[in-house]
């Protein structure tokens, strides 16, 4: 059983991160909450609406968008496509002028995209498909963004780019639940923390107690503890 007895929230407007080692259940949870894994027992509501048994179009409709592991970006097909598909459900309801001005705000959040534009997207660094995977989810105009790994396989100049654009994003209203193994990098930038280990819950707080707290300084953290980022950028 890769997850039980797990309980936490997410609140409006914040950054809520999930750390741990591989294998400690944060992407099983992405993925129940995404319709991705159905059987499962407990419950997931959002915004007071239960999710259980809805399959992931109906999720993505509720407001939920994921940024999966490995990015997952459809490399025979153009970056622009990548994006379009992104918003399948606006297209079903026939918001085409919306998809046209949203796909505009993803051009200028990430300009390497627009130039990108015609390229298949298999042709593109780490790094520029990490932006399209989270371009993609923003397409569909998500209340809640979930981001699994996205630091994985990445430059730390890539990774800070990327992290500040969560940043950004939060900035802007929309809340986000991050899964990292990059502990450091992701507690800089949450507002509270979970830290998983097999399948439960071992310890919660506000980032900057996890932060500076001894055991997730051991366990997760590092002798490089404090130099991801620069307090000055």
């Amino acid at each position: 059983m890769a997850v039980k007895g797990v309980s936490l929230s997410v609140k409006q407007g914040q950054i809520i991160t999930l750390i741990g080692a591989n294998g400690s259940g944060k992407s099983t949870l992405l993925e129940s909450v995404c319709g991705l894994l159905p059987d499962w027992k407990g419950e997931i509501t959002f915004q007071g609406t239960p999710l259980k048994g809805l399959d992931p179009p109906a999720v993505v409709r509720q407001g939920i968008s994921l940024v999966p592991e490995g990015r997952l970006v459809f490399a025979p097909i153009s970056v622009l496509d990548n994006l379009k598909l992104g918003a399948y459900t606006m297209y079903r309801k026939r918001r085409h002028a919306e998809v046209s001005q949203t796909l505009e705000k993803i051009l200028d959040l990430f300009p390497i995209l627009r130039q990108r534009a015609k390229q298949p997207a298999g042709t593109l660094s780490g790094g520029e498909q990490q932006m399209l995977a989270i371009g993609r989810a923003l397409m569909s105009h998500p209340k809640l963004l979930l981001l699994d790994e996205p630091s994985m396989g990445l430059a730390p100049l890539i990774v800070e780019k990327i992290f500040h654009t969560l940043e950004m994003l939060r900035n802007d209203g929309i809340t986000i639940l991050l899964v990292e193994q990059n502990a450091q990098a992701a507690l800089q930038i949450a507002d509270f923390g979970y830290v998983f280990e097999t399948g439960n819950v071992v310890l919660q707080g506000p980032a900057t107690e996890l932060l500076a707290d001894q055991e997730v300084k051991r366990a997760y953290l590092g002798k490089d503890y404090g130099e991801f980022y620069d307090d000055n950028r």
